[in-house]
Formats: C-alpha cells, sequence, structure tokens
C-alpha cells in the first residue's frame, strides 16, 4: 500500500515538473485558445483553469498547461520569460513560471504528510499565533487587491493607447491606399522625380 502510495505521487511529482503556470491572460482566452498558442512548443497533454476565489471576477486569468516533456514545458519558460507573449490581442504579455505542488486542487496526499487538527483555547499561545496569522493574511489579501487595481487601471491605459495608435495607422494606410489607387501617388512621384515601388 505504502509503495502504491508512494508511486501515485512520484507521478504526480513528474506531472508537476512538465507543467507550467501561466498568468497575467485576458478573461477572453479560453482553453482552446491556450491549447493551439502553446501546441507551437510541443505537444499540449492538458490544460487547465486555476479557479478565481477573489471578489473582484475581472481579474486575469491563470492556468495550468501539462506538457508531454520537462523540455518543452522550460522551453516555454525560457520563451515567455525573453519575449513579451500575447494572446487574444490583449495588451497584457503572458507570465509562466514552473508549476508547484499547491497549485493542483487534484493532487494526492503526500506519503510521509501527517495532519492534526485540535482546538485551542483563548489563553493558549498557539492562539495568539493564529490570529497573527489571520490578520497577515487579511492585510496581505487588501494589498494585493490594491495592487490588481492599480495593474488593470494600466493595462486599460495601455489598450486604449494600442486601440489609438492602431486607428492613427489604419488612417495613414487608407489615405496612402486612396491616393494609390487614383494615382496621385504616381503623379506626385514623377514631379518629385522618385520611384515608387508598386508591391
Amino acid at each position: 500500500m505504502a509503495t502504491s502510495t508512494q508511486n501515485e505521487y512520484s507521478a504526480f511529482e513528474d506531472k508537476v515538473r512538465r507543467t507550467v503556470f501561466l498568468d497575467n491572460l485576458s478573461p477572453q482566452v479560453t482553453l482552446s485558445v491556450l491549447k493551439t498558442a502553446l501546441g507551437q512548443f510541443g505537444n499540449v497533454v492538458s490544460t487547465q483553469f486555476i479557479p478565481n476565489y477573489t471578489e473582484s471576477r475581472c481579474i486575469p486569468q491563470c492556468a495550468l498547461v501539462e506538457m508531454e516533456t520537462v523540455k518543452q514545458a522550460k522551453s516555454i519558460i525560457a520563451e515567455m520569460t525573453m519575449f513579451p507573449f500575447m494572446m487574444s490581442g490583449m495588451p497584457r504579455p503572458i507570465r509562466a513560471r514552473p508549476a508547484e505542488v499547491e497549485m493542483f486542487s487534484d493532487r494526492p496526499a503526500r506519503p510521509s504528510r501527517r495532519i492534526e487538527c485540535r482546538w485551542v483555547e483563548t489563553s493558549n499561545p498557539d492562539c495568539e499565533v493564529g490570529k497573527k496569522f489571520k490578520n497577515l493574511t487579511q492585510k496581505h489579501a487588501t494589498e494585493a487587491s490594491l495592487l490588481l487595481k492599480y495593474q488593470l487601471e494600466q493595462e486599460e491605459k495601455l489598450a486604449t493607447q494600442q486601440r489609438e495608435v492602431l486607428k492613427g495607422h489604419y488612417k495613414k494606410y487608407d489615405m496612402l491606399n486612396g491616393l494609390s489607387a487614383d494615382r496621385t501617388l504616381n503623379r506626385l512621384a514623377q514631379h518629385y522625380h522618385v520611384n515608387v515601388i508598386d508591391d
């Protein structure tokens, strides 16, 4: 029985090493988009989103992507660390790092792990330690929420800026296309003795 549990946990650890944790995904990214985008790095075995349990529902998504080999997983992490990697046309670059055991909701119990639960009196020193942990957790949650709000505001500004730049580029392209279509561009080129190459 112990050997079976140990083998199961070893297989799980191997899966963790082949899995990439992706953060900062657009809410528009689906599992099929994820699988297609990362398929260029190798064979995607499975994809799953990590549920969002926070009060905010508009935060970027996180996902776990299991690859066929550890080498493929490391390749994804290296590529996304060196270069901005976008999905679904959003301005937020995706972050990638190795997955960790605690990220899996279906992880098996560690063979050597034992957890004990007990009630403690308010006079017990452990009760005071528990209160401190609770307060610290609430403080971190508040700080994380403020940072997330700031990040989303900055990304929205970036998205607006990119839309405006894209509109400007399209107007220029449309104007040049119109000049080329009515032969104005050719007349200007002849007048200023400039060669125009028509691709």
